[in-house]
């Protein structure tokens, strides 16, 4: 089960960083645009942060790195 939630959450991430890039270089917020600028986009924005926040413990699953 851990897989999977590290799957999906990474790939929350993914969608929410590609999303920053639209903004970022055409001034395009998908979300925005998907799911209007109501309530429901801060409900998603929300999520990927969750996701962002749950990414940070990958550093503890990769252990030490390799100078």
């Amino acid at each position: 089960m851990s897989k999977l939630l590290d799957v999906i959450v990474l790939t929350v991430a993914i969608i929410g960083a590609l999303n920053w890039g639209l903004i970022g270089f055409f001034n395009f917020n998908l979300v925005n645009f998907i799911f209007g600028g109501a309530w429901l986009s801060r409900i998603i924005y929300a999520v990927v942060g969750l996701c962002g926040l749950y990414l940070l413990s990958f550093y503890g699953k990769t252990g030490r790195v390799a100078n």
